[in-house]
């Protein structure tokens, strides 16, 4: 899978979209949009440190190595978040976009 798949997957699971995100971190939608059409296991380091951190993932989430991490979001010591606690970060994502002003 490269780094367009996984993207996808998180725009997808953050419930926002390749505009939402350029805007985030300051990039062209373009460039966005590139990098999953592309779906290479290359882009560039700075823009995939931008998307990382704004999806509160490390970078090597983007490598495509068997021995990678498979959750989009883990403790500061590095335990991972449960299932139960992953939904209820969504649903506490989601609710602040929803009332946002």
């Amino acid at each position: 899978m490269g780094i367009g798949s996984k993207l996808s997957q998180l725009l997808d699971a953050n419930g926002t979209n390749a505009n939402e995100l350029a805007n985030k971190i300051g990039v062209s939608p373009q460039t966005i949009y590139s990098m999953i059409k592309r779906d290479s296991k290359k882009a560039d380091i700075d823009v995939l440190l931008k998307i990382a951190d704004s999806f509160g993932v490390n970078a090597e989430y983007f490598v495509d190595d068997e021995d990678a991490p498979h959750t989009i979001a883990a403790h500061f010591d590095g335990s991972e978040y449960t299932e139960e606690e992953l939904e209820k970060i969504k649903e506490y994502a989601a609710f602040i976009k929803a009332n946002r002003k």
